[in-house]
């Protein structure tokens, strides 16, 4: 989210900045004096409230003044224009609500501004490789096999621990079943990264929520803009049955707690206390009532697409103290994309799915560790791949790349030899204070009266699915079998190959 002040401000920074991803080159000037002309009209407004807010103050006194002197049309005549100014406010309150949506919902869909060092550049052809964090390692592929290397889906098919087809029948397509040896690798590859992260670089493990409302999708800025590559679930779906006489709804809906006394073990009892006590509540509190019991039910929840999201929210509308920065959070969790844009792309085996796992990397930083702390992310998700001796290499998106909330971005690619080619397995971004504006997530500098919003950084370290795949690929023998990487061997129980 951007700060309207900072445009109002230096439109001029703001186009230009704007103007680097390529999607806005073309209307940044016109999006920036949209802006500010919806800030105008806002703060025109709030300055008319203002001033009638005073008046009907001022008024409101003198109509005492007025009866004391026992002035009965004066004082008339006062009430008479507080009674009008009192409308008029009213009237303002509702269409200042209605401005602010306006500028925040404009404010809402724009992406984050590109730092300075990040290349110009239209798509994935212009990302600039980093020569000092290419890192190859001798191929663990035997040299009489280079040309007959097979891809990861052939080889889990063949081994017998692979079932798309399965999946197919019971979910649709972008899902898999993972039997015997791969089920136990995807779990020794999770564990091996969560103890790598928090041992090693000091990270603290999280169990997050699987489910975020709007509020946390939008912090992160999946919503409003990426609606439509999320899973959603509500109330009602999860629960079918949900009826008005469920003890549920009452623990959320405290200003109704009086309809629901302290829970006995007779259910019955309960139902009928709280329809006799639905019976005496006001026409109002019914309708009432019953719009906020909608609106629950109504209430989506979004699955994870990463646990960037809940990981991130964590801070979300709290002043945090300087002293507890950087904040580093890691998690394993199962992520849900609905992949509305891969119409076509990598339909076969577990590259794009839409059920996938992966261990998430969140710091929570102060504006002047950010920088910093986006170097020490990118090497500790590199670290997993040098221990796992997958040759690599990390590219800085340029503007057309990025992604919708990121400044900057490092993405890692792993070299897979069945398809002859890099393919990402972690995108390291710093997102500046744009999230921590969503989130209103700031933080009080030592000896410091005023806050100011934290920075907030992600990485996937790494994902977990295409590791598995990068393995298979990089580690497949003539016979189909897969040897065990040495790092991983003593979470797989001292297995050294993985065979039909």
């Amino acid at each position: 989210m951007h700060d309207i002040k900072a445009i109002r401000e230096n439109p001029s920074a703001f186009i230009a900045g704007l103007k680097r991803r390529p999607a806005f080159a073309e209307t940044a000037e016109g999006i920036a004096a949209d802006l500010i002309d919806r800030d105008k009209d806002l703060r025109d407004l709030l300055t008319a409230l203002q001033q009638k807010q005073a008046r009907r103050n001022e008024a409101s006194k003198q109509i005492g003044a007025a009866k004391a002197k026992k002035d009965e049309a004066g004082a008339q005549a006062l009430m008479a224009e507080v009674a009008g100014l009192k409308d008029d406010i009213q009237k303002g309150e509702e269409r200042e609500r209605e401005l602010k949506k306006a500028l925040d919902d404009a404010l809402a869909v724009l992406p984050n501004l590109p730092a300075e060092d990040v290349p110009d550049g239209e798509d994935e052809t212009k990302n600039v490789l980093i020569a000092a964090r290419y890192w190859k390692n001798k191929s663990p592929v035997p040299a009489d096999t280079l040309n007959e290397r097979k891809e990861h889906f052939d080889l889990g098919e063949s081994l017998g621990m692979m079932d798309f087809e399965r999946a197919a029948k019971v979910s649709g397509a972008r899902f898999v079943f993972l039997k015997s040896g791969l089920a136990k690798l995807e779990r020794a590859i999770g564990n091996f990264m969560l103890d790598l992260h928090t041992e090693t670089f000091g990270y603290t493990e999280v169990q997050p929520p699987l489910m975020v409302r709007d509020d946390a999708a939008f912090g992160t800025g999946q919503l409003p803009k990426f609606k439509e590559d999320l899973f959603s679930t509500s109330l009602r779906n999860l629960t079918p049955q949900f009826d008005v006489v469920d003890g549920t709804f009452y623990s959320i809906m405290g200003k109704y707690s009086k309809l629901w006394p302290v829970p006995s073990n007779d259910s019955t009892a309960d139902a009928l206390a709280f329809v006799e006590n639905y019976k005496h509540l006001s026409e109002f509190e019914k309708d009432d009532f019953t719009a906020r019991f909608n609106e629950l039910l109504n209430r989506e929840f979004w699955l994870i697409p990463t646990a960037e999201v809940p990981l991130t929210n964590y801070v979300r509308e709290e002043i945090l103290d300087e002293a507890q920065l950087p904040l580093r959070m890691t998690a394993w969790t199962p992520c849900f994309r609905a992949e509305a844009g891969a119409a076509g792309k990598d339909t076969r085996g577990m590259i794009r799915m839409h059920q996938f796992s992966k261990v998430e990397l969140v710091s929570i930083t102060t504006p002047e560790q950010s920088q910093a702390e986006h170097e020490r992310m990118t090497d500790c998700a590199q670290e997993v791949l040098k221990r796992l001796g997958l040759h690599h290499r990390v590219v800085t998106l340029c503007t057309g790349d990025m992604g919708f909330s990121a400044q900057k971005t490092y993405d890692i690619e792993v070299w897979l030899p069945g398809q002859n080619r890099f393919r990402e397995i972690s995108s390291c971004s710093n997102c500046g204070d744009f999230q921590a504006r969503r989130m209103n997530a700031r933080y009080r500098p030592k000896d410091s009266k005023t806050t100011r919003f934290v920075h907030t950084l992600n990485g996937s370290g790494l994902a977990v699915g295409r590791t598995l795949v990068a393995i298979l690929e990089n580690y497949q023998e003539p016979d189909g079998s897969i040897r065990v990487p040495d790092a991983l061997r003593p979470y797989m129980g001292g297995m050294e190959r993985i065979a039909k």
